[in-house]
């Protein structure tokens, strides 16, 4: 199954979170401005989570919404 077939067959959003968190981890690297990636971090520690959760939860967060459409 995959994210399309979720938001297809109308999954809710706990099912879609529950298939976008599941899964092994992979390395990614994007480029990014330097101001971009200081602001998030800064963003991501007055929330007390790291930079890769907060980048996790914004992608989850926007995934979720699209499927909502």
């Amino acid at each position: 199954m995959s994210y399309s077939d979720l938001v297809e067959g109308g999954a809710g959003e706990t099912e879609i979170r529950a298939y976008l968190v599941d899964g092994d981890a992979v390395p990614v690297t994007m480029r990014i401005p330097a101001n971009l990636r200081d602001s998030a971090k800064e963003a991501a520690a007055l929330r007390g989570m790291s930079f890769s959760a907060f980048v996790r939860t914004c992608i989850i967060n926007e995934l979720v919404k699209d499927g909502e459409r």
